[in-house]
């Protein structure tokens, strides 16, 4: 079973744990996650199809992430993120860390921060190995082409993140 770290407002960690998706957190607490955005070397981005089998959002575009787990740091947790979901080792990629947003749901118990990151890597398609369970699929594409699908309805957390693309 998945535990995760409970915030304060201040992205300080309450000691406190939560179990993965049993949406308990109060007004005020939040759980963290994190977006890895992997860049090749020639600029085009690495984007990921969401399984139609997913619950919420399934065909939709996106990038790495996902939970921080219980005593796992931000980096940490987007590098295992990109690796088990597209087999890139990010650990000695160029870049970082970009910057952070929070989404509050007010009553839900889904408060959250984002830790967004952007790694510059020369790898190669053979080099992918997408986790068959979350993905259907991959495109490099150019920030336009991000912009286009965001446009559409078909990226998530492309408003949010759209930043990091330029």
């Amino acid at each position: 079973m998945e535990f995760w770290d409970i915030y304060d407002a201040n992205k300080e960690r309450t000691g406190r744990t939560m179990k993965r998706n049993d949406w308990i957190l109060q007004d005020g607490e939040y759980h963290l996650t994190v977006l890895g955005v992997v860049k090749r070397t020639e600029g085009k981005f690495l984007i990921t199809k969401r399984v139609m089998t997913k619950a919420w959002a399934p065909g939709c575009w996106e990038v790495s992430g996902g939970a921080a787990q219980a005593g796992e740091d931000s980096k940490d947790a987007v590098r295992r993120e990109v690796l088990e979901e597209t087999g890139l080792d990010v650990a000695n990629a160029d870049g970082g860390y970009v910057f952070t947003y929070k989404r509050e749901n007010p009553g839900e118990g889904d408060n959250y921060f984002v830790d967004v990151y952007c790694f510059t890597l020369d790898f190669a398609e053979t080099d992918l190995k997408l986790q068959e369970a979350e993905t259907d699929g991959y495109m490099l594409a150019t920030a336009q082409e991000i912009a286009a699908l965001g446009k559409e309805g078909k990226f998530l957390h492309y408003d949010s993140i759209k930043r990091v693309f330029d």
